[in-house]
């Protein structure tokens, strides 16, 4: 009974001397689905993070097929009616038009061992860099290029030919590889609105609950009246102010800071509300009378008691970020071809021909509708566990 109680007495010590991050993360561990978020989250990051080397060609260029336009995916397998093959493989699949199919591709498959193409690992392909970055905006004085380091190594190629295994579109582009690059765009959109929202809405948030009176009435107004702009009228017209000749890196960096522009609202006012209760306390009366600056009180004093909020919101914003950016670019608004983004793939499923006789076109909308799932749980179970008073605790 003495070690029971010792341990009973060890965890009740580690309980009450943990900190805040300590306690969020034991009552986070706790919801499986969560957990389960989380880990589909950090695959499907990394994955748009090492997009160039987990697929074979580049997504843009090098990854055209001009002689397999919208085929279908290629699934490798070790055996077939020839024997099986340590090494999997493809076959070579020869595709012509017929009057019989209203001049539709149709896809004939050679099943003989000298029309196998094996799949080979870490193979060497097109070039790419990481940590590339380059901004071409309107005017010589605000461009920017940073050269990444370039590698040329592949995670998987085939001997001879290509390889589709989510199959190809209509200009012969690799939809995988058009996949995984476009949720590295979408989540560096949503990325750089989250930033912007989250550096304005500290700003405005703490200053209004801080200061309270005229300015946070001036504040407000300010706020309100961003909230109550329509944003879908908002985005045609900035559609219309947008020049065709801006780049695409322009397009996204644009579309990025509007998003950020128009989403801090809503932090801000919670940000706000908590300053307002907190601004009277023991602790911040007692940083003012020692000569604290109202900028020190706020940084040092008010905002880390509502860090645990402030990340949470953040998590819960990142899937309306991407959201956005997917709903502007799916009719028209945000980005276009060559970007790759889940909003410009998206706009590839509209048409009924693709929904009769090109299913695999709806393969990027399973990884979008993944990766807004995997946001949603992680953000619902960071909220219910930095709740002190949620009931699974």
């Amino acid at each position: 009974m003495t070690d029971t109680a010792n341990v009973d007495q060890k965890l009740k010590e580690a309980y009450f001397t943990a900190s805040q991050g300590q306690l969020i993360w034991q009552r986070f561990k706790r919801n499986k689905s969560a957990l389960v978020g989380g880990w589909v989250l950090i695959i499907l990051i990394m994955s748009g993070i090492f997009a160039p080397f987990l697929t074979p060609y580049d997504a843009t260029i090098s990854g055209r097929d001009k002689e397999y336009l919208n085929g279908a995916p290629q699934i490798p397998s070790f055996c077939d009616d020839n024997g099986c093959s340590l090494r999997p493989f493809v076959y070579t699949q020869e595709r012509t038009r017929s009057i019989k199919t209203n001049f539709r591709w149709v896809t004939t498959v050679k099943t003989d061992l000298e029309s196998r193409r094996y799949v080979h690992f870490f193979v060497k392909g097109a070039k790419y860099s990481h940590l590339d970055f380059e901004i071409n905006l309107p005017g010589k004085a605000l461009d920017f290029k940073f050269k990444g380091v370039q590698f040329e190594t592949h995670l998987f190629g085939t001997d001879k030919g290509m390889i589709h295994i989510f199959g190809t579109d209509s200009t012969g582009k690799d939809i995988y590889s058009r996949t995984l690059a476009a949720i590295k765009t979408s989540m560096a959109v949503g990325t750089i609105g989250v930033f912007i929202a989250f550096v304005m809405a500290l700003a405005i948030g703490g200053i209004a609950g801080y200061y309270g009176g005229w300015i946070d009435s001036g504040l407000q107004m300010i706020t309100d009246t961003v909230r109550t702009i329509p944003s879908i009228p908002l985005f045609m017209a900035l559609a219309a102010f947008i020049p065709d000749t801006w780049s695409a890196e322009a397009r996204f960096l644009f579309i990025s800071m509007v998003l950020g522009l128009i989403g801090w609202p809503t932090l801000a006012r919670r940000i706000r509300t908590h300053l307002l209760t907190e601004r009277n306390q023991e602790y911040v009366l007692a940083a003012q009378l020692c000569g604290a600056s109202p900028t020190h009180v706020i940084k040092r004093h008010l905002l880390p008691s509502f860090t645990s909020y402030i990340i949470v919101d953040l998590v819960i914003s990142f899937p309306y970020m991407v959201l956005s950016e997917t709903a502007l670019s799916f009719i028209g608004l945000g980005l276009k071809d060559p970007v790759n983004s889940l909003g410009v793939m998206l706009q590839n499923v509209t048409s009924a021909d693709v929904l009769l006789n090109y299913q695999w076109y709806f393969i990027p909308v399973i990884f979008f509708i993944v990766l807004v799932l995997a946001f949603v749980f992680v953000g619902d179970g960071l909220r219910d566990a930095a709740d002190p008073y949620s009931d699974s605790h």
